[in-house]
């Protein structure tokens, strides 16, 4: 696990991981961008003609749209950016592959846009599901001061876990076979949590964690072949 987090940590200058970064932050911007031009226009139009009183503060509607978006941005950072970055890792796994698993990389079959979307999708679906099925136990745990945290922390690290796995190993369908173990796919989405709730660090987290998904997989396939 450490060898795939420093390798991956190497390779962050390349070209094709820099791109594949660019586009992640674009694509996740614009989506948060949108939510709150939504919220303003929301806020504006509700505060407008059912507002009362508070239609008097109208002009205020655009503040508290951004400042509803950077919260959501806060929370919701990791769900958005792991599904994006399905509809470009296929520029992560073949940077990758060509420098460390030339072989596989031969191999490799690149998958076209509706898969991964698909994939996406399922990534945002499972999150969102998952998590609204937490919501209530977190609440529970909210006296302990920890454990609700520690509930959401557990929980998205089996979700990314998979996300990420799945990832590499849709790229490689002959291989899809050697399944990881659930404690390291754990362990993999542990990190990538992490990695996501320090700033500046959480928008490099995908990445790092998308090439760290290709070398353990790799590893994986290595170590069943040796035994």
């Amino acid at each position: 696990m450490l060898t795939a987090f420093f390798k991956s940590l190497g390779q962050l200058g390349d070209r094709a991981i820099l791109s594949a970064l660019g586009w992640t932050l674009l694509c996740a911007a614009l989506i948060f961008g949108l939510t709150g031009w939504g919220l303003w226009q929301g806020l504006a139009w509700a505060m407008g003609r059912h507002g009362g009183p508070l239609s008097d503060y109208a002009e205020w509607t655009g503040l508290l749209a951004v400042i509803a978006t950077i919260i959501a941005f806060w929370f919701w950072w990791r769900v958005v950016a792991i599904a994006v970055l399905q509809l470009f890792a296929d520029r992560i796994v073949i940077a990758v592959e060509r420098k460390h698993y030339p072989q596989a990389a031969v191999s490799a079959r690149d998958l076209p846009l509706g898969p991964s979307l698909a994939m996406a999708l399922r990534s945002l679906g499972r999150a969102l599901l998952y998590n609204a099925i937490a919501l209530p136990f977190a609440l529970i745990l909210l006296f302990t001061g920890v454990g609700a945290p520690m509930l959401f922390l557990a929980i998205n690290a089996v979700l990314v876990g998979r996300d990420l796995d799945e990832m590499v190993s849709a790229r490689h369908p002959g291989l899809a076979q050697a399944s990881p173990s659930r404690t390291n796919r754990f362990v993999l989405g542990l990190i990538a949590n992490l990695l996501l709730l320090v700033p500046l660090v959480n928008l490099l987290a995908p990445i790092i964690a998308a090439a760290m998904a290709t070398h353990l997989f790799h590893q994986r396939k290595a170590a069943g072949a040796r035994s």
